[in-house]
C-alpha cells in the first residue's frame, strides 16, 4: 500500500512551490517562480535597475566635483550656488573625457582621479545590475552585455542631460560627444564588472593560451610598475618644490576655503602629473604649452601659469646621479620578468579538463621550456606599451586656445618606447631568472 501523498500548495500560473528548480549557483536555494509577463520575484526589471545603478554611479562621482568646486567659487566674491552646481557640472563632463568650449578656447584636460573614481563607480553599477537581473554566476556572456549596455544607454542619457543644462548658461559642450563618450566609458567600465560578478571573466581566462594569459599579466605588473615609479618621483619632485607650490596657493585670494578647494584640484590632477613623470623617465617627456618639451635630455618651457603642480618641473637636463633615472623604466620590466619567472617556477598546475581546470585532481606537467618563458616576456612589451599609450592619451589636452593648447606627452611616442624598453628588461629579468635558479619545474 503506497503512503498518500499529501497536496502540494500551487502558485499562479500552476507552478508548485516545491516544483521550483534549483538554483545551481547556490546549492539547496530555489529559483524564484517566473510571474506571467514579468521578471522573477525579486528581481528588478532591467531598465529600472540600469537607471538606479547608473544615476547612483553619476551622483556618488559628481558630488566630490561639486564640494571641491564650491570651496574654491565661494572663495571668490559674487559665487552663487546655481552657478557652483553647474560649474561642477562642467567639471563632471570634462573628467569623462567630454571637452568644453568656452571665450578662452577649448578646455579639455581631464582630471584623471575623477576619471577614474567614475569608473569604479560605473564597474559597482554593472556588479549591481547583473545580480538584480539574476545573472549572478551564470557564465553567461550574453547577460553580462545585457548588463552592461543597459548600464551605458542609461550613463549616456545623463551625460547628454548634463551638457544641456552646462550650455544653458555656460560653457558649450557637444550633445553627440557626450552621449557617445559617456555610452563608451559606461558600457566599458560596466562590463568589467559584469563579467567578473557573472563569472565571465573565469571562463574566458580558462580558454586563454597560457603564454598570453602569463604575457598580458606580465605587461599589466610592468606597466604599472612604471607608473608607479612615474608616481613617486613626481611626488618627490613636488615636495621638493613645496616652496613654490605653497607660494602659488597663497597668491590665490580667496581665504582658506579657497585654497583648500585649489589645493584639492591639484589632487585630482595628481593622476595626471604621474603619468606625465612616467613619460619623462621612458625619454619622450612631455609638453606644457606648444612649442615646449620637458625631457631627460631636454628642458624648453617658457612662461607658466601658477598651478601649484607645476612647481615640480625640472629646472634642466638630468646629470649626475640623475642619470640613473633612465635605468628605471628597464628595472620595471625586469622586475615584471623575475616576477614571470618564479611564478612559472612555481607553477606545476593543473591541467585543463574539458575546458575547466581542476585544482584538486590536476596533473603535474612536464619541465617547462624556454618557449614558456620568452614569448610571455616578450608579449608584456605591447601589452605595457598599450597600456602607457592609453595613459598618455587621456592624461594630456587643451586648457584654451593659446600657448597652453597643447599639454601632456604624445601618446605614440609613449607607446613605442615603452614597447621596446619593457619587452627588453622583462626579457633579461625573466632569463637571468632561469638561469640563477635551480627548480624541478625547469
Amino acid at each position: 500500500m503506497s503512503p498518500v501523498t499529501p497536496d502540494r500548495p500551487s502558485r499562479p500560473g500552476g507552478v508548485r512551490a516545491d516544483d521550483r528548480p534549483v538554483d545551481r549557483a547556490t546549492p539547496g536555494r530555489r529559483v524564484p517562480a517566473q510571474r506571467p509577463g514579468g521578471p522573477p520575484r525579486g528581481r528588478a526589471p532591467l531598465p529600472v535597475a540600469a537607471g538606479v545603478a547608473a544615476g547612483w554611479a553619476a551622483l556618488t562621482s559628481y558630488l566630490p566635483v561639486a564640494i571641491v568646486l564650491a570651496l574654491v567659487q565661494f572663495g571668490a566674491d559674487g559665487a552663487t550656488l546655481g552657478g557652483a552646481l553647474r560649474t561642477a557640472l562642467a567639471g563632471w563632463l570634462v573628467g569623462h573625457g567630454v571637452p568644453l568650449r568656452t571665450e578662452a578656447g577649448p578646455f579639455g584636460l581631464a582630471p584623471l582621479a575623477l576619471t577614474v573614481l567614475a569608473i569604479w563607480r560605473l564597474t559597482r553599477a554593472g556588479v549591481h545590475v547583473s545580480r538584480a537581473i539574476g545573472a549572478r554566476d551564470t557564465r553567461s556572456p550574453r547577460r553580462a552585455l545585457l548588463a552592461a549596455g543597459a548600464v551605458g544607454i542609461a550613463y549616456a542619457l545623463l551625460g547628454t542631460l548634463a551638457a544641456v543644462l552646462v550650455g544653458a548658461g555656460g560653457p558649450d559642450a557637444s550633445l553627440v560627444r557626450a552621449a557617445a563618450t559617456f555610452a563608451a566609458v559606461g558600457t566599458l567600465a560596466a562590463l568589467v564588472g559584469a563579467t567578473r560578478i557573472t563569472a565571465v571573466t573565469g571562463v574566458l581566462a580558462a580558454r586563454m593560451p597560457t603564454r598570453l594569459r602569463d604575457g598580458v599579466r606580465t605587461g599589466l605588473v610592468a606597466g604599472l610598475l612604471l607608473l608607479g615609479a612615474g608616481a613617486g618621483a613626481a611626488g618627490l619632485a613636488v615636495a621638493t618644490g613645496g616652496g613654490d607650490a605653497a607660494d602659488m596657493i597663497g597668491a590665490y585670494r580667496t581665504g582658506v576655503a579657497g585654497q583648500a578647494g585649489i589645493t584639492l584640484v591639484s589632487v585630482a590632477y595628481a593622476p595626471n602629473a604621474a603619468i606625465w613623470s612616467s613619460s619623462y623617465l621612458l625619454g619622450p617627456g612631455f609638453a606644457v604649452g606648444t612649442d615646449t618639451a620637458i625631457r631627460t635630455s631636454e628642458v624648453s618651457v617658457g612662461a607658466l601659469p601658477a598651478v601649484p603642480l607645476l612647481a615640480g618641473l625640472p629646472r634642466g637636463p638630468v646629470d649626475g646621479l640623475g642619470a640613473l633615472l633612465l635605468a628605471v623604466p628597464v628595472l620595471a620590466g625586469m622586475v615584471a620578468g623575475w616576477l614571470l619567472a618564479r611564478r612559472t617556477a612555481r607553477h606545476v598546475g593543473p591541467e585543463r579538463v574539458r575546458g575547466r581546470v581542476d585544482a584538486e585532481h590536476g596533473r603535474e606537467r612536464a619541465p617547462r621550456r624556454w618557449a614558456d618563458l620568452l614569448v610571455p616576456a616578450a608579449l608584456a612589451g605591447p601589452v605595457a606599451g598599450v597600456l602607457l599609450g592609453v595613459a598618455a592619451e587621456v592624461s594630456g589636452g587643451p586648457l584654451g586656445a593659446g600657448r597652453l593648447a597643447q599639454l601632456g606627452p604624445v601618446a605614440w611616442q609613449v607607446a613605442a618606447v615603452a614597447t621596446g624598453v619593457i619587452a627588453v628588461g622583462a626579457l633579461l629579468g625573466a632569463a637571468a631568472t632561469r638561469a640563477l635558479t635551480r627548480s624541478p619545474a625547469w
